[in-house]
């Protein structure tokens, strides 16, 4: 159960080496969050992970986890409910995939459609079921601005994104009122090695800055956190700009 100050005792994260996953758990192992699973793909990296947290006093413990493979997500994540309650589920894993080549290659963006959408649904649905079985807990999903308006730029990652926020948009609103808490969070450019490489968009953000904000919305049981805020405003004015005029923005 969360402690008075609303902290997780406990911590799964699908996608156990994300750079805002972990931001998210040293923040709140930092603060009271005790048990924490990372469900990855076995790696030297995700055991690496997994040892950081530990130096911090957390209980970690690591569990396969392949978002591709969603026939396997019933057996790999109801073992970790098994072992006992989880406070709360966060969603992290994801890829960008590459705009350019993937437009050329259909299966790789089906990969990115794939891993961004088809197996969070499988593991939010599960891992959904899980904590409304046991009464409580929060499932909290990386969105992305992206998924906001579709951009020449980025528009399979951007589609896969919307996907993800209006099905974890539709689970949050099944759920209301069963005591599990449904946020989704939305940031923009994130400096990780995921972007490396890439153009620096306004606004930029920082793994450390997107776990303040997931600390924030969970005490204050938002339903949607932007990261930055000022991003909500921005996105509010993108929405409505005619498509004539958006398809020649320089985004």
């Amino acid at each position: 159960m969360k402690d008075a100050f609303g902290t997780p005792q406990s911590l799964l994260v699908l996608g156990g080496t994300s750079e805002i996953g972990l931001a998210t758990a040293r923040r709140l192992v930092a603060r009271r969050t005790r048990t924490v699973w990372l469900a990855g793909r076995p790696s030297p990296a995700l055991e690496k992970a997994a040892s950081g947290l530990r130096d911090m006093g957390a209980d970690v413990r690591t569990v396969a986890f392949d978002a591709l493979d969603s026939e396997a997500h019933e057996e790999s994540l109801g073992k970790i409910f098994a072992e006992g309650d989880i406070d709360m589920v966060l969603l992290a894993f994801g890829i960008l995939g590459d705009q350019a080549r993937d437009e050329d290659d259909p299966l790789a963006a089906v990969r990115v459609a794939q891993t961004n959408y088809t197996g969070a649904v499988s593991a939010g649905l599960i891992c959904a079921r899980a904590l409304q079985s046991q009464g409580h807990g929060s499932l909290v999903v990386l969105s992305s601005v992206a998924g906001e308006r579709a951009r020449r730029s980025n528009f399979i990652y951007g589609s896969s994104k919307a996907g993800l926020d209006t099905f974890s948009q539709g689970l949050g609103d099944a759920l209301y009122g069963t005591g599990v808490h449904v946020m989704v969070v939305r940031p923009g450019f994130v400096r990780s090695k995921m972007t490396a490489g890439l153009e620096e968009a306004p606004m930029a953000t920082t793994p450390e800055a997107v776990a303040e904000a997931i600390e924030t919305g969970l005490r204050r049981r938002s339903e949607t956190v932007w990261v930055p805020g000022a991003l909500r405003v921005v996105m509010a004015a993108l929405r409505h700009v005619p498509r004539q005029v958006f398809r020649r923005l320089p985004i």
